[in-house]
């Protein structure tokens, strides 16, 4: 029996084939479509999370206290000031210049669950190079991961927006702030307002 009298003898078989076939389209499709659907809800949902409770509540105590150094430095700079005046001007001149050389990722808590992922990636993809290692700097992660290159882009602005700001350029030889110094300049911002008669609500 050849191919064409198997096919013409039984149209059912060229039906069920076909059948078969569009099903496990269809199956296939629904499938990718469920994956993409999950990896875009959960991205979503992560993102919502970190936005609320990380980044926002970060961003605005940042804003907050640049603000304060903007609005005392302003206050602070009025003719014929006092000794006392003079030394908290300087003071808050090197309190906004500190706050102007923080980096979101220098104040931010590790996510160690995404830290572990990147990990798991960084070391498949130098796996990778190795195999296929065509004379590349292999020593240099960022070569391998272009979400490094991003982190390292928006860097670089924050460099820049820091060396725009009041006595920022300075502060680009100085280390940048962390959590804990962020807290203490706080400290020092808030004493010098309550000092310069300001009495301020802070939520």
């Amino acid at each position: 029996m050849d191919d064409e009298d198997f096919w013409s003898s039984d149209p059912k078989v060229l039906q069920d084939s076909e059948w078969s076939k569009i099903s496990n389209e269809f199956t296939n499709a629904g499938y990718r479509e469920g994956i993409t659907a999950g990896k875009e809800s959960a991205l979503q949902q992560g993102f919502d999370d970190g936005f609320a409770h990380t980044g926002a509540p970060l961003g605005r105590e940042l804003g907050i206290l640049r603000g304060l150094c903007s609005a005392l430095i302003a206050l602070l700079s009025r003719p014929n000031p006092t000794d006392t005046a003079q030394a908290a001007l300087a003071e808050t001149r090197e309190i906004a210049a500190q706050l102007a050389n923080v980096r979101f990722s220098d104040i931010v808590p590790p996510d160690l669950e995404a830290l572990a992922h990147a990990r798991e990636h960084l070391d498949a993809k130098m796996s990778e190079a190795e195999a296929d290692s065509d004379g590349e700097d292999l020593a240099d992660p960022a070569s391998l991961n272009e979400e490094l290159k991003g982190k390292r882009d928006l860097e670089g602005l924050e460099d820049l927006m820091a060396q725009m700001t009041a006595g920022g350029g300075s502060a680009a030889t100085q280390s940048r702030p962390k959590a804990a110094d962020i807290v203490q300049l706080k400290g020092r911002l808030l004493a010098i307002a309550e000092a310069s008669g300001l009495k301020l609500q802070w939520s």
